[in-house]
């Protein structure tokens, strides 16, 4: 999707998809060559007007990856989602950053870390890079260093695999819905 905010200064709200595979003897990150960039990067893209963060990310993993929430884990700061009345509840990022991605534009990204054992089950979708790549860590390190991967998709990779999957919970992604509030009241 484009930009939705091209005015000077403005910032566009992305979300990105760190996937790591846990089923070898070393996890591996999911990462795949973005067409535009022509770097390894995480999948992702921009929340649009008329969806939540979560939303976007469902639909982002899909069409760049082929996984659904339904062959996915979430890493949780708790073992089990929250509960408020008259909301949905969405699950939280592992990192919140903003970055410059010219001198007048700017992404505010909410970054998801998954895990999976299994291999996705959908096809990807059309006009989408099918050069995926399941790397170690050490290997994406190599990759940054040669300037093939984005630095800062492999500096988020590092926080996931040493700091965040040590101590957050694996929550299944499916748990989080994408559906509007169903109650009309709101929030007290």
């Amino acid at each position: 999707m484009p930009h939705i905010h091209t005015a000077p200064g403005q910032h566009d709200i992305t979300v990105s998809a760190y996937i790591v595979r846990l089923d070898a003897q070393q996890s591996r990150c999911l990462v795949h060559m973005h067409k535009k960039l022509g770097k390894l990067m995480q999948a992702g893209g921009h929340v649009e007007l008329s969806e939540t963060p979560w939303a976007a990310i469902v639909h982002e993993l899909r069409e760049e990856t082929g996984y659904t929430v339904d062959n996915l884990h979430i890493l949780q700061p708790t073992a089990k989602p929250v509960q408020v009345h008259n909301a949905v509840i969405h699950p939280v990022p592992v990192l919140f950053n903003t970055h410059k991605i010219s001198d007048d534009h700017y992404h505010t990204d909410l970054c998801y870390a998954f895990t999976t054992t299994n291999d996705p089950t959908e096809k990807i979708g059309d006009g989408e890079s099918d050069d995926l790549r399941w790397c170690t860590l050490a290997e994406l390190r190599q990759l940054r260093d040669s300037g093939v991967a984005l630095a800062d998709s492999v500096g988020i990779y590092e926080a996931i695999l040493e700091q965040f999957l040590p101590v957050f919970h694996s929550v299944e992604a499916r748990l989080y819905s994408t559906d509007e509030p169903n109650d009309a009241g709101h929030l007290q």
